[in-house]
C-alpha cells in the first residue's frame, strides 16, 4: 500500500527546537502577544484568477520564485510571537525538498516550531499546517479533523488547568457540512479552557462561525471583518483569529502583503494576569526531550 494512504491518529508532541534562536524566546514584559495567521499557498504567488491555471504546475514542480516568496514571508514573520501557517509543504519535489515550516522558523528566528503533515503524497507533495512560536508550549496536540481526509488542527497549550491559554490552528474544509463536523470537534477540544484562541483559514465568514456553527455558545470575538481572499482583490473574509472575551484586544490588521492568494491576519492581544510575564516559567518549562 502507498504510504500516503495510511490512517492518521491524534498525537501528543514536543516542538522542534532551533537552539541558536532560543535567545529570542519569552513573553514581552508588557504581556502582549502578537499573533499571525497566513495561508502561504506553498510559496506560490497568485495575482489573478487565471494564475490558478497558468501557475498551477507550481503545485507539482519547483520554481525559481518560490524561494523569493518564502524570504518575503520570513521577513514578515519576524514581528510576531505566534504564527499559524496553512498550505505549507513539508519537503517534497515541488518545494525543492525544503520543509517550509522549518525554513520559515529559521528565517523568522523562532525557537520553536511544529509541522503537521495532513496529506502525504510522498515525493510529490507534503501538504502541511505549521506553527512557529517564541514561547515553548506545554503541549502540542496533532488532530486530524473529521470529514474528508487531509484537514488537520494543531492545539497548543500554555500553562496548566482551566486558566491555561489554549490555541488551536486549523485549515477547515470547503463544504459547510464537513466544516460543521470539524468545528464541533474543535469545540469539544477547547470547552474546558477559559482563555481560547482559534486561528487559521476557516473557509467561511465570521458570522457563520459565531452565529451558526458549534462555536456559537462560546461568546468568541472576531476582531477583524476585512476581506482576506483573493489577495489581489479581497472580497471574502475567510481567514480569522477568534478570541475568548478574557483576552484583551490591542490591535488587529489584515496585512497588505499579496504574496499568496490569501492575505495574512495579524492580532495583538494582552494576556490576563494569570498568564503574564511573571508566570513565564509556567509557560515555558524545561525541554522534555525533542521528537526527531
Amino acid at each position: 500500500m502507498p504510504r500516503w494512504s495510511s490512517e492518521r491518529i491524534v498525537g501528543l508532541h514536543d516542538p522542534q527546537v532551533n537552539e541558536h534562536h532560543l535567545a529570542s524566546t519569552g513573553l514581552p514584559a508588557d504581556s502582549r502577544l502578537r499573533l499571525l495567521s497566513f495561508n502561504i499557498q506553498v510559496g506560490i504567488s497568485t495575482e489573478r484568477y487565471r494564475h490558478y491555471l497558468t501557475r498551477g504546475w507550481q503545485h507539482l514542480l519547483p520554481h525559481n520564485g518560490r524561494a523569493d516568496n518564502l524570504q518575503k514571508i520570513g521577513n514578515l514573520l519576524g514581528d510576531f510571537d505566534l504564527v499559524a501557517l496553512q498550505e505549507a509543504d513539508g519537503g517534497s519535489l515541488r518545494s525543492g525538498y525544503v520543509n517550509q515550516v522549518e525554513h520559515l522558523a529559521q528565517l523568522g528566528a523562532f525557537p520553536y516550531w511544529y509541522q503537521q503533515l495532513n496529506r502525504n503524497l510522498g515525493r510529490l507533495a507534503q501538504h502541511s499546517n505549521g506553527v512557529l512560536s517564541r514561547l515553548r508550549p506545554w503541549a502540542i496536540e496533532d488532530h486530524p479533523l473529521p470529514g474528508p481526509k487531509g484537514r488537520g488542527a494543531i492545539l497548543l497549550r500554555f500553562g496548566e488547568g482551566p486558566e491555561a491559554l489554549v490555541v488551536v490552528m486549523m485549515h477547515l474544509a470547503l463544504g459547510a457540512r464537513a466544516r460543521t463536523r470539524q468545528l464541533a470537534y474543535i469545540r469539544e477540544l477547547i470547552g474546558g479552557y477559559k482563555h481560547q484562541v482559534l486561528m487559521g483559514d476557516m473557509n467561511t465568514h465570521a458570522s457563520d462561525l459565531l452565529e451558526h456553527s458549534p462555536l456559537r455558545d462560546l461568546s468568541l470575538l472576531a476582531p477583524q471583518l476585512q476581506a482576506t481572499f483573493p489577495s489581489w482583490r479581497p472580497q471574502r473574509c475567510l481567514d480569522h483569529i477568534l478570541l475568548s472575551p478574557s483576552l484583551t484586544l490591542e490591535r488587529v490588521e489584515v496585512l497588505a502583503q499579496p504574496i499568496s492568494d490569501h492575505l495574512p491576519v495579524a492580532v495583538e492581544i494582552r494576556l490576563p494576569g494569570s498568564l503574564t510575564a511573571d508566570a513565564l516559567p509556567a509557560l515555558s518549562p524545561a525541554p522534555r526531550g525533542i521528537d526527531e
